[in-house]
């Protein structure tokens, strides 16, 4: 079990990064580097990965696709959502992203990045980000029931290698929580997990659809450009309407 756990944090990890070497694998998963390289010959030889010609690295192939293709239980939702944060990136001008939990990450399921040129790279769907250490992660654990906080709890608690914000986390959860509650929004500064470490920061709020969390909707703006409480009095406000015009537009 631990075997395919590590298989499938190997695979998460270069599909994040887009490209990668065993090193960068390895620094991203905490996974030790002998493992990753076995790791990664395996899925080489299945097929999810291929080495880029005259270099290195590794990146998933078409093939990873097929592991998406029963997932489509918010495709309604997600198409509901496209358009409005459309019209919201055209009107702020940073990306807007829709993303929703899958175990201990959020993923990405829709995105403005390609809409705009106030972004260092784009992120497609597909993409993922630990729960705790994103601004829609951080938006979802604050504002999703508690029975669904039980089971993150008890999955993160699961974890062979548990991260600093983790284990704060789940030392003291209203302690972690209570600034993104206090406030109705998530924020993360200096995002550790993009391609571009440290070079964006983000926003989040929850969208809530009759009575239930169905994803964060996030705003990535340069951490260069605005402190936090300058872009949350700036924007949150905008995100908010968006999200219950997306409400309206999904119940309709």
């Amino acid at each position: 079990m631990r075997a395919i756990q590590r298989g499938l944090e190997v695979l998460q990890a270069v599909n994040r990064l887009g490209s990668a070497r065993f090193v960068d694998v390895a620094k991203a998963t905490a996974i030790p580097y002998p493992t990753v390289c076995r790791i990664v010959d395996t899925l080489v030889d299945a097929g999810m990965l291929e080495r880029e010609e005259g270099r290195r690295y590794f990146k998933p192939t078409p093939l990873v696709q097929s592991l998406s293709l029963g997932f489509q239980e918010d495709d309604a939702f997600v198409k509901s959502a496209q358009p409005i944060i459309a019209e919201l990136c055209d009107a702020v001008g940073w990306p807007i992203t829709i993303t929703t939990r899958v175990g201990n990450s959020m993923m990405v399921r829709a995105s403005t990045h390609l809409q705009t040129t106030l972004t260092y790279n784009n992120y497609f769907p597909g993409y993922t980000l630990p729960l705790l250490q994103c601004s829609v992660g951080k938006a979802y654990v604050a504002f999703c029931g508690e029975e669904e906080r039980q089971k993150i709890r008890t999955s993160l608690r699961k974890l062979d290698e548990i991260d600093p914000t983790t284990a704060l986390f789940l030392r003291d959860e209203m302690s972690f929580l209570k600034p993104y509650r206090d406030v109705g929004y998530g924020f993360h500064t200096y995002n550790e997990h993009t391609k571009n470490p440290g070079k964006t920061s983000s926003l989040a709020v929850p969208i809530v659809v009759d009575g239930e969390l169905k994803a964060a909707m996030g705003l990535i703006y340069f951490s260069s450009a605005m402190k936090t409480q300058h872009a949350a009095e700036k924007y949150t406000q905008a995100m908010r309407e968006a999200s219950e015009t997306i409400i309206g537009a999904f119940a309709s």
